[in-house]
């Protein structure tokens, strides 16, 4: 068996494949592109998802690719197993309504087991299929597999939810009986098993799920299609003959990097090192593909990763950011095949070092908040989980884990109820909404043409298509999708949003509630019909909202023009890393690592106002990409572009790939005016802005406000505001001074009346306390440990339904008595919970709390 390097296979793959006549697909970005129901894209299949629920139809029928992908789902067995990933690619062939089970099976066979490609030794290889697929288990029969290494399994089918199912059969690599004594019946009995290695997965599918459908009863798709993948990083392991994935060339450098950053051996804590270098492969791409580290969706999921990373870091010893350092060492494994992440390397390691760094910040006073809940119980409350994750920034599955290797649980129950207003967030990281629409036939046959018309807010045209739920009809009374030969309706694309408007004519009126495109680009109308009878051929008017389209003109044109502006101010390296276009505002999303100044948002707006002053007209052309690449045109990094692209010019000022609708001169944007400039996720910011009559409405209602402000002040001049408005705020700061001092020492002088129970050589104060806050009882508490190294004090408020409980001890008493205990035994007693540090600790009391009884709770525990 030949030695192969990774970068062999994946040439391998694509060479052998093309000659099958397939089109090589260039992988996709990790974050999908048009497609709100991914996180990531996590499979081969993923990215071309468009071509096999018949959204969108592919000039070629048959493709192949090498995807990058990204799961969490298994994030707990990464570095546990020899297979387990977050980050790994997959080896594809799609086939699209062309060949199917025969190709897909006698293909797959060659590049397994041909010495110019695999070479795969025969008696290594075993076959699963569904027990009803018996053509796929004759198929490897003939092509000379041993009866014996083709094995029924029920559960060889793909389905997931409605939408293109079908059997599968899979493909495994036998490790021996070295690795697990038991033989065949591991695969029958779908048993996980480290023996039998699973290297590639062919799926047929030719069926059409549907809910309350057996599966024996589902349709026929009209397009039949191969779906395959094959792990590179398995298929690695088994031509460079290692005894897992981690030992492969994608994951040496990483790992020997780290060895020498650490001074760890890899076989000292196997676990670890596997959990750092596969996490840091995740983040390195994640984030050279525009991702970046947030409280929510994907941000979350890389956080997630990110700060796992740091904690099994620190199990190494690396008790300082260091997962930048292995930045380089990714793209030492990959950049070959992935040359692009040279050139993100620097803002990939600031990102992850900043993310470190704020991590780490927190990591040492959350895992001193875990120890004490831990030292007290070995249940978690769900308050002390939800504390960890709001102010510690500890995910769930952190604190789980944590808990775990100390033989605690985790109340998640109640960390969900405290997580309601954010439980979005958490539960977003791992929804599975892979699912694919059901095909329509009808239109992915329909293939006649229709214009969009960008220029024009009304025209007349006919109907050359109704749909109604994807079925062709040739007329309707009720809500229908329908598509014009022509129409000015734009639909949703490039951060521009769809058109509202209108359907009529003498006879029916519908509103257009929606627009999506049809399989072959046509702008498909969604209508809503409020009176009348649709029908093809039909003559109608097409109307378009015309403010709402003016405005998001006025808009879209503007975001260029800020572009530009951000570009000449902060940089030529900022690139957009998202948008919003519509009537209402503008917001443009880019890629920068600092807080934007004041003066530079100043700058910002000014020069794009000096853009619009210039009378620039619009300039649109289609041209080649590459002839587009040359002229400097701008793009988004993450876009899929036809070799024929639309370049929208403002000469001097900006070139962009854009369908987007724009005005013919800059001039008609009137004004444009900066609202907000924040931070969403790290690394990213943005910018919301106004043009037009709403940019003046914005500052007229400023310029409104201040003049009220300056007749409520008393001012003559509106330029006094400011210096009236320092003095006010000088004035409030010391009164608030003088305040907060009179409330210390009536808090002092409440702390000096406390008289002691002494307790042997303890002095004990318990006092309640009405109307004050927790942090209140804080002051008065040190108050008395400042004079007293013997006091023990327990201070009650009472609250509207429960009653805050602080017990406090000083210093020198702290080594015999621990405040956590006398909390546990207040609230064993009255009900409630609480912790915190050995001399001090807060909580919470249920029933009202007597005086005698606490007092006995407190001296049996200094009695034990």
């Amino acid at each position: 068996m030949k030695k192969l390097t990774s970068n062999d296979i994946r040439t391998l793959w694509l060479s052998f494949f093309k000659s099958k006549k397939h089109a090589v697909v260039e992988g996709a970005s990790l974050i999908p592109v048009n497609d709100k129901t991914l996180l990531w894209i996590n499979s081969g299949v993923a990215a071309l998802k468009q071509y096999f629920d018949g959204s969108k139809v592919s000039t070629d029928k048959r493709l192949t690719n090498v995807q990058k992908s990204i799961r969490t789902n298994d994030i707990e067995n990464v570095g546990k197993t020899n297979r387990h990933h977050t980050f790994f690619e997959m080896l594809g062939n799609f086939s699209i309504g062309d060949y199917f089970r025969k190709e897909a099976i006698t293909w797959g066979f060659e590049f397994l087991t041909s010495k110019d490609y695999l070479g795969l030794p025969l008696d290594k290889l075993y076959f699963t299929y569904h027990p009803s697929d018996t053509e796929s288990r004759d198929l490897w029969v003939n092509l000379g597999v041993p009866k014996s290494h083709v094995i029924a399994n029920e559960d060889n089918y793909w389905e997931i939810g409605e939408g293109p199912c079908g059997p599968n059969t899979e493909i495994f690599f036998d490790l021996g009986p070295e690795v697990d004594a038991r033989g065949p019946e591991l695969l029958a009995n779908d048993i996980d098993n480290d023996r039998f290695l699973e290297i590639w997965n062919i799926v047929f599918s030719q069926y059409n799920a549907k809910a309350g459908v057996k599966r024996e009863n589902y349709e026929e798709l009209p397009s039949k299609n191969i779906d395959t993948g094959a792990g590179l990083e398995r298929i690695a392991s088994v031509m460079q003959m290692v005894p897992s994935n981690f030992e492969t060339d994608l994951f040496t450098p990483i790992i020997t990097q780290l060895e020498k950053l650490s001074g760890v051996k890899y076989s000292d804590d196997i676990v670890s090192f596997r959990v750092v270098a596969d996490h840091i492969r995740t983040a390195t791409f994640a984030i050279a593909d525009g991702a970046s580290f947030s409280n929510e969706g994907r941000g979350y999921v890389l956080r997630r990763v990110l700060r796992r990373a740091v904690r099994y870091g620190q199990k190494l010893g690396m008790k300082e950011p260091f997962l930048y350092k292995l930045v380089q060492s990714v793209i030492d494994a990959m950049h070959e095949f992935y040359p692009y992440l040279v050139g993100r390397k620097d803002h990939v390691e600031r990102l992850i070092k900043a993310e470190e760094v704020r991590f780490l910040n927190t990591l040492n006073h959350g895992e001193e908040l875990l120890r004490g809940a831990l030292s007290a119980s070995k249940n978690i409350s769900g308050e002390v989980a939800f504390k960890l994750y709001d102010t510690f920034g500890f995910p769930i599955d952190l604190t789980l884990e944590i808990a775990s290797e100390n033989g605690a649980s985790v109340d998640v129950k109640g960390f969900e109820v405290l997580l309601e207003e954010q439980r979005e967030r958490a539960r977003a990281a791992r929804k599975n909404l892979n699912s694919m629409a059901s095909q329509s036939e009808d239109l992915l046959k329909f293939d006649q043409k229709s214009t969009f018309v960008d220029q024009q807010f009304e025209v007349t045209a006919t109907v050359i298509g109704l749909f109604k739920d994807g079925v062709k009809v040739s007329e309707s009374d009720e809500d229908v999708s329908a598509i014009f030969d022509t129409t000015p309706f734009y639909s949703e694309s490039g951060g521009q949003v769809s058109d509202s408007g209108f359907v009529s004519n003498d006879e029916l009126r519908a509103v257009v509630t929606a627009m999506t495109k049809a399989p072959h680009g046509q702008h498909l109308h969604h209508l809503s019909l409020d009176y009348g009878l649709i029908k093809v051929g039909d003559k109608v008017k097409l109307e378009i909202d015309g403010a709402a389209r003016r405005s998001t003109m006025l808009n879209h044109s503007a975001t260029h023009l800020l572009h530009r502006a951000l570009n000449d101010v902060l940089g030529s390296e900022v690139s957009q890393a998202g948008s919003y276009v519509g009537p209402d505002y503008l917001r443009f999303d880019f890629n920068y690592n600092a807080r934007v100044k004041e003066e530079e948002l100043e700058r910002i707006e000014l020069l794009v106002n000096q853009y619009i002053s210039a009378a620039v007209p619009l300039n649109v052309k289609y041209m080649p990409l590459s002839e587009a690449q040359k002229l400097g045109a701008k793009a988004l990094f993450m876009e899929k572009y036809g070799d024929l692209v639309r370049v929208v010019t403002f000469a001097g000022i900006s070139t962009e790939l854009c369908g987007g609708t724009h005005i013919d001169n800059t001039s008609k944007i009137g004004a444009f005016v900066i609202v907000s400039e924040s931070s969403i996720a790290s690394g990213v910011r943005r910018i919301v802005a106004l043009t037009g009559l709403a940019a003046y409405e914005h500052l007229k209602t400023y310029y409104d406000t201040v003049g009220r402000l300056s007749k409520e002040l008393g001012l003559n001049d509106k330029k006094d505001i400011i210096t009236h408005v320092r003095s006010l705020v000088e004035k409030n700061a010391l009164l608030n001074s003088e305040l907060t001092a009179r409330k210390t020492q009536e808090l002092h002088s409440i702390a000096d009346r406390l008289a002691p129970v002494k307790s042997g050589m303890i002095n004990v104060y318990l006092d309640f306390i009405g109307g004050v806050s927790r942090d209140d009882l804080g002051i008065i508490a040190d108050r008395v440990r400042s004079g007293d190294e013997a006091a023990l004090i327990t201070l009650i408020s009472d609250g509207a339904q429960d009653f805050s409980v602080l017990v406090s001890i000083s210093k020198p008493l702290a080594k015999k008595v621990n405040a956590n205990k006398v909390m546990k035994a207040l609230t064993a007693t009255f009900g409630g919970s609480g912790g915190g540090r050995p001399d001090f600790a807060n909580g919470i009391l249920k029933s009202f709390p007597e005086r005698g009884a606490v007092l006995t709770a407190i001296i049996k525990v200094l009695d034990e």
